[in-house]
């Protein structure tokens, strides 16, 4: 919880309350933010990256992410990429645990069947009771899966190359966020190290924003639904 949830008070008496703390204190205080210090992953102001929602123009190009999860979640996101400017955004968002392909297929096809979704490695995996790929669970149930994991250009997927890349961009203006996405900026706020290491908690939307990123070479202009189909569970 925020600052901004704290509805009984006013727009103008919550920008005094803000106001009234000093600058390094001010995330803490009002967003819940921890004193991680050199710990935090993107040592970022939020409003560096947060943008208001908008309408995608046409020509832009897009993407979606997906991290496999059932004790911890199910994470997806959706994303633009302005070609020209070279930024990236991150525009719908989707998290839930302990539900199957079916369940999440539903809540994100209405993102579009034109959509095409990074995944990671673990979507090669095999599912113990039907013997079937995870990814091919997916793509079943009318979700366009890219056809092979998320990697970068050269092949290689690690992730401080893809979290080095995120924070470079949200440095230099080429990464936002809609405002709208809370999910999204929850886990950023808590995303961390510790000894040196990643916090593999709280980071599903983060992940899927990743393998987008990752994968931004394969995004697609919106089509029409009809232009698409889906032949051996391939889009094409």
């Amino acid at each position: 919880m925020t600052i901004e949830d704290a509805e009984h008070y006013t727009a103008e008496e919550r920008q005094r309350i803000i106001d009234s703390y000093p600058a390094h204190e001010r995330e803490a205080r009002t967003k819940g933010v921890p004193a991680l210090g050199s710990g935090r992953v993107f040592p970022m102001a939020e409003e560096a990256i947060r943008v208001d929602p908008f309408e995608i123009p046409k020509h832009w190009v897009q993407i979606g992410g997906l991290d496999f999860g059932w004790d911890h979640p199910f994470a997806a996101t959706a994303c633009a990429w302005d070609r020209d400017a070279d930024v990236f955004y991150v525009t719908r968002t989707y998290r839930e645990r302990e539900a199957t392909p079916i369940i999440h297929a539903a809540a994100l096809k209405p993102w579009g069947p034109w959509l095409p979704f990074a995944w990671p490695h673990d979507g090669l995996q095999h599912d113990k009771g039907s013997g079937e790929q995870l990814a091919a669970q997916y793509r079943g149930q009318g979700l366009a899966l890219l056809p092979d994991r998320a990697t970068f250009d050269d092949g290689t997927n690690g992730v401080e190359a893809g979290l080095s890349d995120m924070l470079q961009r949200m440095q230099t203006g080429r990464w936002k966020v809609f405002s709208t996405l809370t999910d999204w900026f929850e886990e950023f706020r808590l995303y961390h190290r510790k000894d040196g290491r990643i916090v593999k908690e709280r980071d599903d939307l983060i992940s899927a924003s990743r393998y987008a990123l990752m994968m931004k070479r394969f995004a697609k202009v919106k089509t029409d639904a009809a232009a698409w189909k889906f032949t051996d569970r391939k889009v094409v």
